[in-house]
């Protein structure tokens, strides 16, 4: 199963599209917030959230009941596929619904080798997998930028280095993260 979790407006053909709210006409109404999740263990070949899981999760315990769900139901392999405001762009400032930042760092909490390589060098990042039981591998992330940086940066009127030094000190620049993670199954032991 595919599933466009959040869909809103957006209904995708071949998905099962899920959204709390039965006004968006999804084919099921659930609030993702509310686990456990009616769907069977495995039964998931691919997810998105597009611009919803960023409204999900102002409660760190629903939050990680959630991604422990997402895990659930996830089939070994199965890519998720999250696009979300940049936590430093308007986009997700002005939006009072927007409960939760995303960030590639935040998804890496709930990889098990991150966690791992994290206890071996004493790091006092919060090991997410080994508390939840879930093993989630970051495999890809992009940035789109907003004007006028992406314009310049593809016209070379400024570097890479430049723009990451932007990034870090100025809201606007990002606009958005795509990113996906990857169920990694069965989870390593102890898991």
């Amino acid at each position: 199963m595919k599933f466009n979790m959040g869909c809103g407006q957006n209904r995708i053909a071949g998905y099962v599209n899920v959204d709390a709210y039965a006004a968006c006409e999804p084919d099921e109404v659930w609030n993702l917030e509310q686990t456990p999740w009616p769907w069977p263990d495995s039964c998931a070949t691919e997810v998105l959230f597009n611009h919803s899981l960023e409204h999900m999760g102002a409660d760190p315990q629903v939050f990680l009941a959630l991604m422990q769900e997402l895990y659930r139901i996830a089939k070994d392999g199965c890519l998720i596929t999250i696009r979300v405001p940049h936590p430093r762009h308007d986009h997700f400032l002005n939006d009072p619904t927007h409960v939760r930042a995303i960030t590639p760092e935040l998804l890496t909490l709930f990889d098990w080798e991150a966690n791992e390589r994290a206890r071996a060098l004493g790091a006092a990042n919060t090991p997410l997998a080994f508390y939840t039981g879930v093993d989630f591998k970051l495999v890809e992330r992009s940035s789109v930028l907003d004007e006028p940086y992406a314009g310049r940066l593809r016209t070379g009127q400024i570097s890479r280095a430049e723009l990451d030094e932007l990034i870090r000190e100025r809201n606007n620049v990002v606009a958005e993260y795509r990113l996906k993670i990857m169920a990694r199954k069965p989870g390593p032991a102890g898991a």
